[in-house]
């Protein structure tokens, strides 16, 4: 009885899968457009309780470091789920797990604009966290897979685009419907995106015609073990939850500031502020076209000087710069996001690794970031005002453009 491919066989004798989506083609379009609906609405249904922490510590009378927990609660659940969902899509493929994904955290999205009290809303969060890494576990491996190499890096750009743009309409919604009917009717709204936005992608999205199923013998830990057994991938790793757990921490303790004096900002207008995520949208496909031109190497660490930058410009006190800060951020952290994430994906290729699970690895780290900066970044609001969190925040992005320097120096594999 023949032995079933593995992912080094099928890597090695690409020339027995069909071809990728190519430009021009309508399976391009289709794939391109439904990932970026699925991160669309993945993003704004994690994201939009971020726009209403302030709202949820009146409505629950709870402290700010305990209203971010309704958005820390749902990236730890995604983070533990991203340890499930992107093995499993490496043995019954990307689309099954990302489709059911989608619906399941939709409807616990309407379930979350019902629910009574406090308590109940932090287990919801963390269930819908789980079900949400449906989309991050499989996304880049999905693009990767089904793509020609020729547009794959700018279809990612464009779906780390989506992502922004979700975390945008979440924010904007939850932010202007808290004024009007408070925060059920906020997450409400974000709940009836997040349905349109399903039934588009399970329309849309192609079925996998180059998926190869690891082996079923497999055990998950050596599958696991494969995915952290290259320095370049741990490093990718790494800087992915310090750049995250700096962005995170910034946005987070940005919303207090903004309602908090001297700006005494209504939910609505704070929520106008998280327009930047316009930005990174536009900046993310652009990094990863300049990638391809002079190298992931380069424009990591600038990106990530550039997000340096726009911290250092939220420390000063009027409104207008401390928002061309959060812009200038904005637009260094997709880029730098964007084009690591793609890096992973190609590096766990070519050394012959299960690209799910390095991808899964790389998103399981990088919003373990964004649990633990949102919630330190609460703290040190509380304790020590905006420099105690831009503190916060700068030691994830220091630390990220060390490990961006290291990985620019680390040994190529043939290919690259």
């Amino acid at each position: 009885m023949p032995r079933p491919p593995t992912p080094s066989a099928a890597l090695s004798g690409a020339d027995r899968l069909p071809r990728g989506h190519r430009a021009g083609e309508p399976g391009l379009r289709r794939a391109s457009t439904a990932v970026f609906l699925a991160g669309l609405a993945v993003f704004a249904v994690l994201y939009a309780p971020q726009a209403l922490l302030p709202e949820l510590t009146r409505a629950f009378a709870v402290t700010p470091a305990a209203a971010t927990l309704s958005v820390s609660g749902a990236t730890a659940g995604l983070a533990v789920g991203l340890l499930v969902l992107g093995p499993l899509s490496d043995r019954v493929g990307r689309t099954a797990v990302l489709r059911a994904a989608l619906a399941a955290a939709t409807v616990l999205a309407v379930l979350l604009a019902l629910v009574p009290a406090w308590e109940p809303l932090l287990v919801l969060r963390v269930l819908q966290g789980f079900a949400l890494a449906g989309l991050p576990a499989v996304g880049v491996a999905y693009l990767r897979e089904e793509l020609d190499a020729s547009v794959s890096s700018r279809a990612i750009g464009l779906f780390v685009g989506g992502t922004a743009i979700g975390g945008l309409s979440g924010r904007l919604l939850a932010g202007a419907l808290a004024d009007l009917g408070g925060w059920r009717a906020a997450l409400g709204a974000t709940a009836g995106l997040a349905v349109a936005c399903t039934a588009a992608v399970w329309l849309l999205l192609p079925a996998s015609r180059r998926f190869v199923p690891v082996p079923r013998g497999t055990p998950v830990l050596q599958q696991l073990a494969r995915g952290v057994g290259d320095p370049v991938l741990l490093g990718l790793y790494g800087l992915a939850a310090l750049l995250m757990g700096g962005f995170v921490a910034v946005y987070n303790a940005g919303t207090f500031r903004l309602e908090a004096p001297p700006y005494g900002l209504s939910p609505a207008l704070a929520g106008l502020v998280f327009l930047t995520y316009l930005l990174g949208s536009v900046s993310s496909p652009v990094a990863g076209a300049l990638a391809e031109r002079v190298g992931r190497r380069v424009v990591v660490p600038v990106a990530i000087v550039l997000t340096g930058g726009g911290l250092l410009l939220t420390l000063a006190e009027p409104l207008g710069v401390f928002v061309a800060g959060l812009a200038v951020l904005t637009v260094g952290f997709f880029a730098a996001h964007g084009v690591a994430s793609g890096w992973v994906a190609a590096r766990a290729a070519l050394g012959e690794r299960p690209v799910g699970q390095a991808a899964s690895l790389y998103s399981f780290w990088y919003y373990v970031g964004s649990s633990v900066g949102g919630t330190v970044a609460g703290r040190a609001w509380a304790d020590a005002g905006w420099p105690g969190a831009a503190a916060v925040a700068g030691t994830g992005i220091a630390g990220a453009l060390v490990l961006a320097l290291l990985l620019g120096r680390s040994r190529r594999l043939p290919g690259r």
